[in-house]
């Protein structure tokens, strides 16, 4: 089962649909989505290496552009930006990332936009605590351009060799990988 699904994650990556693909999923990822588009990245870098950086712009540009909704939902239609931060597991969301936005400011945007945590959590409470939209903006495309753009030199440089320690293994890093998720997802939890 666990190898069909990665067969399929690069059947899918290999399509002619992967950068629609992409893109959509990295604009709804900073918004609403609980899917990070780091899943469609990589399988996308792997399998053309060449179109790394093409890769990791368009997933750039349109986690921003989801970002900036994220934003808007944050900061016009604030019930809706607090269902979504209690649907997420964050009721006290608001209130919390208004004190670190007072607190910290850009520095919660920079850290938190590298991190795989969910980007919405961060765009929605910059549109709630009322951040400042020109400094959000180009923090959001300081943080996501240079996580997507790592990830693709890292992806290109060592990937092929990584691919094929993957495929040795697949249950053993599809193990690693869901402990990484679990533990990041337990991360979130306590911070907040």
């Amino acid at each position: 089962m666990l190898r069909k699904l990665y067969d399929w994650v690069f059947s899918l990556a290999r399509s002619r649909h992967a950068t629609r693909t992409l893109a959509v999923i990295s604009f709804a990822e900073s918004s609403v989505f609980p899917v990070p588009p780091d899943v469609m990245l990589a399988p996308m870098i792997l399998a053309r290496p060449e179109r790394a950086y093409f890769y990791a712009a368009v997933c750039t540009a349109a986690s921003v552009a989801g970002g900036i909704l994220g934003y808007v939902i944050g900061y016009f239609l604030s019930d809706v930006g607090q269902s979504i931060l209690t649907w997420l597991g964050n009721p006290e969301g608001q209130a919390q990332f208004e004190a670190w936005f007072d607190r910290w400011g850009l520095s919660v945007i920079l850290v938190k936009g590298l991190l795989p945590i969910p980007y919405k959590l961060v765009t929605i409470s910059a549109g709630l605590a009322h951040f400042n939209f020109a400094v959000f903006v180009a923090a959001s495309m300081a943080t996501r351009g240079g996580r997507f753009f790592l990830e693709a030199w890292i992806l290109r440089r060592w990937g092929p060799a990584m691919l094929r320690m993957v495929e040795k293994r697949l249950a053993l890093w599809a193990c690693i990988g869901l402990a990484v998720f679990i533990a990041g997802f337990a991360a979130v939890k306590l911070m907040h």
